[in-house]
């Protein structure tokens, strides 16, 4: 189920539905409204197939790619081979990554938080300290 609040944000791209796949660097599903998805398909139609490391990335990429749809009681029916890639079982964390939803196995996504707790703060400074826009 669709938290209520969620699905009350998510209300302008839900009539064009979501692409679900697997994440390229952590044990989760991304879920891609259908705008968000087509923007990475045009930039990934870009890539020259004739380069094989193109083709190797975009066919891993695209791997267990599905089409989804909130159902009318704001259920998100993820296929089962999905579902054991990403390891879950019981309990699942959606978490906002700006522009996608990651859906985690809770005790999957309660170990990366705390493995990355104690280097955050070098992180943080690393991907945004130098992003240009220095106060003058």
């Amino acid at each position: 189920m669709i938290p209520v609040t969620l699905k009350n944000q998510m209300a302008p791209v839900l009539n064009k539905g979501f692409v679900i796949k697997r994440s390229v660097f952590q044990p989760c599903l991304e879920l891609y409204p259908m705008d968000e998805w087509n923007l990475l398909m045009e930039k990934m139609n870009k890539k020259n197939r004739f380069k094989k490391k193109n083709n190797d990335f975009i066919r891993r990429f695209s791997a267990g790619v599905k089409p989804l749809e909130i159902d009318g009681t704001g259920r998100l029916l993820i296929p089962k081979n999905l579902v054991s890639i990403a390891g879950i079982r019981k309990e699942v964390v959606l978490s906002s990554a700006i522009n996608i939803i990651e859906i985690w196995d809770k005790d999957s996504y309660e170990k990366v938080i705390d493995e990355t707790a104690e280097n955050f703060a070098e992180l943080a400074e690393e991907v945004m300290g130098d992003d240009g826009d220095e106060l003058s």
